[in-house]
């Protein structure tokens, strides 16, 4: 029986002779992560908020949409690399902002960053993570963003966004669905916090480093409601541009109209998101409101999705829907627990052979021959 509440990891927390082969899709390795995991850890990662409706969603979105597909192209080779705000990327799929790798994996940020280095392809490091941004940096061998909570104290706020410049991040990825944390009854239970040992690494001074536990509730819904500025509005787009030469990209977005406003104060790119159905309960599957967000932006701005991609052919249904790029969370986490490096590459390799061969069977040669007809023939 794994304890609900003890959250650090067996020296075998390694899955024992793991082999790619052990594991034929992400479903699979979700279900061989979960063995792997105290089950605190295993809800911190799994759960989303209330009833998880959400959560549920941004995976059966994916599963409702069909794929018409063209015959007779040829596609005796097929061009998967993009750009993301200019960075060469070997396919249009990254590495999306995730919490405390450590608890999946000694290496931790470590172990994820390299593994998308190896991989080709861009890595988003969440202010939340056991890792400090200067030793990601430093093991990157490809782009790396960082993600950016606002804290109530902004002068700690910019001093971290000065850093993750002076690091060498080429973007601000800022977060804007979590005024507060959802309400994740799974970490209520659990009363989630924060092993001693592991810290929020960005921010080392108390009393932002810990993750406490609080009896009842969350330490981490506690430590949201104590430390994060729920104040923060579309004017603070441009202050953090008045603070940093990075650009900005608005993570969190599921309306035509907010996507649209936040490029016209700054934003260079934005994410459709709704936090891995993590903050409101039965908000939209975010491929729903995809395409009504691309539509707002107008080409003005790269747009991104995340939430519920399990398959190389969800990735081909968000471009064509006018993703240039998906976002990858959870299932980095799930490859992490069991095999660290090499599992996060083994997940990322998975979805580029699917991507590949999901391309190849709709009749599209390159990123660029995935328009909307394969998910809207009728238009």
């Amino acid at each position: 029986m794994r304890s609900a509440t003890h959250l650090a990891l067996a020296k075998d927390s390694v899955y024992p002779g793991w082999m790619p082969a052990d594991f034929l899709n992400l479903t699979e390795l979700e279900a061989l992560a979960s063995t792997r995991l105290p089950q605190a850890a295993w809800d911190y990662y799994a759960s989303g908020a209330d009833d998880e409706l959400t959560l549920r969603r941004n995976r059966e979105a994916y599963q409702a949409i069909s794929l018409h597909y063209r015959v007779l192209v040829d596609v005796s080779t097929r061009k998967l690399e993009t750009t993301l705000l200019g960075h060469k990327v070997s396919m249009p799929i990254a590495v999306a902002p995730t919490a405390f790798h450590r608890l999946a994996h000694p290496d931790g940020e470590l172990a994820s960053v390299r593994a998308a280095g190896d991989a080709g392809t861009l890595f988003v490091l969440s202010t939340l993570s056991n890792t400090t941004v200067e030793a990601v940096a430093e093991a990157a061998r490809g782009p790396l963003w960082f993600q950016l909570y606002v804290y109530k104290d902004r002068e700690a706020t910019r001093e971290l966004v000065q850093r993750v410049e002076a690091a060498g991040c080429s973007a601000l990825v800022l977060t804007v669905d979590a005024p507060m944390l959802g309400r994740r009854e799974r970490d209520v239970r659990n009363s989630f916090a924060l092993p001693p040992e592991f810290r929020v690494e960005n921010l080392q001074a108390a009393p932002y480093a810990s993750i406490e536990r609080v009896r009842g509730e969350s330490g981490l819904a506690s430590y949201f409601a104590a430390m994060l500025d729920p104040s923060l509005t579309f004017r603070d787009v441009a202050w953090l541009r008045s603070i940093s030469r990075l650009p900005v990209i608005v993570k969190g977005v599921v309306r035509a109209d907010d996507a649209k406003r936040a490029i016209e104060v700054g934003a260079s790119a934005v994410v459709v998101s709704n936090h891995g159905g993590r903050q409101l309960d039965t908000s939209p599957a975010t491929i729903d409101v995809l395409a009504r967000v691309v539509e707002a932006v107008g080409g003005s701005a790269e747009v991104y999705v995340d939430g519920g991609i399990r398959r190389g052919t969800d990735v081909i249904k968000a471009l064509a829907l006018g993703a240039r790029a998906v976002f990858i969370g959870r299932p980095v986490l799930w490859g992490l627990t069991v095999g660290g490096r090499e599992g996060v590459g083994a997940v990322l390799e998975l979805l580029r052979r699917e991507l590949d061969l999901a391309m190849a069977l709709c009749g599209c040669p390159s990123i660029a021959d995935i328009s909307g007809d394969v998910v809207r023939p009728d238009k």
